[in-house]
């Protein structure tokens, strides 16, 4: 499972692809419904790729506990992410039975629930192995070359000849 160019927007509901960098931020486009937006630099935008979750022992990716999730449920769907909580930490505790949790909140398991049954409507839940991505490796926006203005060639000055 690839979630390389997967985003999650602060603010707006569901996942997002992204697109297109620009200048002044990026186009992602919404997993929901299909409709391309832009997103400035200023926006709160975590990629799904670069998410952990809280283990006794450390931290693991995020596209590991999906892998996990897929692995369990056959590539199908997980449970709703609308279930009580205590039926979301017994599935989760399934899952990854090692996750924190006094650190790892029922809000965190629906959100990645819900965003695995969104993966998985769109056929995005592969068998595919993650791609290695440096932990320095974020969204970054080129900042355009600025070309230097055109060298104009020098006035040539007019010389009037001496009359001798």
């Amino acid at each position: 499972m690839n979630l390389e160019k997967i985003l999650a927007i602060s603010g707006k509901p569901g996942l997002y692809v992204l697109k297109v960098q620009t200048r002044t931020g990026f186009v992602a486009e919404s997993l929901l419904d299909g409709k391309k937006i832009t997103v400035n630099l200023k926006s709160n935008v975590s990629l799904l790729s670069e998410i952990s979750i809280y283990t006794y022992e450390g931290e693991k990716p995020l596209t590991e506990v999906m892998q996990r999730i897929a692995v369990k449920e056959n590539k199908g769907q997980a449970i709703s992410h609308k279930e009580d909580n205590a039926k979301l930490t017994a599935y989760f505790k399934e899952i990854l039975p090692e996750y924190d949790e006094e650190r790892v909140y029922p809000s965190d398991i629906k959100k990645i629930l819900n965003w695995y049954n969104m993966l998985q409507a769109k056929g995005l839940v592969t068998d595919e192995a993650p791609a290695a991505i440096s932990t320095s490796e974020e969204i970054a926006v080129e900042e355009p070359v600025k070309k230097a203005p055109a060298k104009k060639a020098p006035a040539k000055k007019a010389t009037a000849k001496k009359e001798e």
